[in-house]
């Protein structure tokens, strides 16, 4: 569903992504891991658009996104951003309307259908109740929960999270991505989420990709990149990776603590 071929993107005059090569299938989430500096982030903003790459291209369904416009693109893939850019004043309805953008008319009035997809969206992440209340008066979880329906409210064949948890506690981290797990399989949805959590990659992804200093490092099932010989060459800390006790997939600890360090991960929805 998403293709990425031989990308190369510069920013500021500055190489940051080499020859990266990436799929994603249709209700398959792939995890992008790596360093502070690895290019992940500069890897979502060029999938969206935001930056041009150099090189390369990308492709949704065989339709190469380098030939569409901001609008037609936006049909074709959602961002949830790292940082929460929420109107404050905005109810919880009106901010995921704004999912309905792409679609609106010129006189920009949302229609049934409109409606009927954000009332969706809002359902979906658990969002309904709170439909009237005004942004800045809800929690970090509840904003975040709130991007992610905006993002759903695009209708959109393939979703793009740029590390959707870093600010969230590990209850709200938990019910996020087992919500994005849930919306992946049930509506076939290509993902594409950058994580710092090793551990939440290794229990989420279906596909793992490591990258460092904007190439390619390793990709494939999370059990093949989440290794102790992989992570302690490109993170310089000395790990060891354990099967998970509950879920068989790798758990990484701290060398010299697996005796010592008591771990608990969130139950993931079949």
């Amino acid at each position: 569903m998403l293709d990425i071929r031989s990308l190369n993107v510069s920013y500021n005059g500055k190489d940051i992504l080499h020859d990266v090569s990436l799929h994603v299938a249709a209700g398959e989430i792939l995890a992008v891991i790596g360093p502070n500096g690895a290019g992940k982030t500069t890897l979502i903003r060029a999938i969206s658009g935001v930056l041009p790459p150099r090189s390369g291209q990308i492709w949704v369904d065989g339709i190469d996104l380098a030939g569409l416009s901001a609008i037609q693109r936006a049909r074709y893939l959602a961002v949830v951003p790292q940082a929460r850019q929420l109107p404050a004043a905005f109810t919880v309805y009106q901010s995921v309307l704004l999912g309905r953008t792409p679609y609106l008319g010129w006189l920009g009035r949302a229609g049934k259908t409109d409606h009927s997809i954000v009332e969706r969206s809002l359902a979906q992440t658990h969002l309904t109740g709170l439909a009237e209340r005004r942004v800045g008066e809800l929690s970090g979880g509840e904003q975040q929960r709130i991007l992610l329906a905006r993002a759903l409210a695009q209708d959109t064949p393939i979703l793009l999270l740029d590390e959707p948890t870093t600010h969230l506690d590990m209850e709200h981290q938990s019910s996020f991505l087992n919500l994005v797990h849930s919306l992946a399989s049930q509506k076939k949805l290509a993902v594409l989420l950058v994580l710092h959590d090793l551990n939440l990659a290794g229990l989420y992804a279906d596909q793992v990709a490591l990258l460092v200093d904007g190439r390619n490092h390793s990709i494939g099932a999370p059990a093949d990149v989440l290794t102790a010989k992989n992570l302690s060459a490109v993170y310089h800390v000395p790990v060891n990776v354990v099967p998970h006790p509950d879920y068989g997939t790798p758990l990484v600890l701290p060398d010299g603590r697996i005796n010592t360090v008591e771990t608990q991960a969130p139950k993931k929805i079949a």
